[in-house]
């Protein structure tokens, strides 16, 4: 485990703060992140047949993800307000030979900037997640979002590339 004195947002006596950023060069950050919700094959019959009474799951999920990274600044205390130029949800059925359907969501989050945008893709993926179980709740009250997690991050002083789950 990292050394506490190693949390950015620590100062040298324990106080938070908002890093600064300041002496950090521009580059381009990109940040990848994925989030799988697991539910009853019934449901992802109705989310499929796009029958659902709320409407159509799939767009209404997408757009309150890429709303959501855009709004990252403001629901993540201490995280930096970034000019954003790209932000993509995807939501793909994933194959299952279990008795559960699971949907997989990812989101790509770009922009030039001094750090990192993987708040805003956890952010995306994490709100897109909740608004796909909001939109099937009525249907599916055992319906779970089994994981949130960053698969990619690149731009800045440290790259990272998750490693492929078997479970996904």
């Amino acid at each position: 485990m990292n050394d506490p004195k190693d949390l950015t947002h620590l100062t040298s006596e324990g106080d938070l703060h908002m890093v600064d950023v300041g002496d950090k060069s521009v580059t381009t950050r990109v940040a990848r992140a994925e989030a799988v919700l697991q539910m009853k094959k019934e449901t992802a019959e109705a989310i499929r047949a796009r029958i659902l009474k709320k409407g159509d799951a799939f767009t209404v999920a997408k757009i309150a993800g890429i709303n959501a990274a855009k709004e990252t600044a403001r629901l993540i205390p201490l995280c930096h307000t970034l000019p954003i130029e790209k932000v993509d949800v995807q939501i793909e059925e994933m194959d299952s030979a279990a008795e559960d359907a699971r949907f997989r969501i990812e989101s790509l989050v770009r922009c030039e900037g001094k750090t990192g945008v993987e708040m805003e893709a956890l952010t995306a993926v994490s709100v897109a997640a909740l608004t796909f179980y909001d939109m099937c709740k009525a249907i599916d009250r055992e319906m779970e979002i089994v994981r949130i997690r960053l698969i990619e991050k690149r731009g800045g002083k440290s790259d990272f590339l998750a490693e492929p789950d078997s479970k996904s």
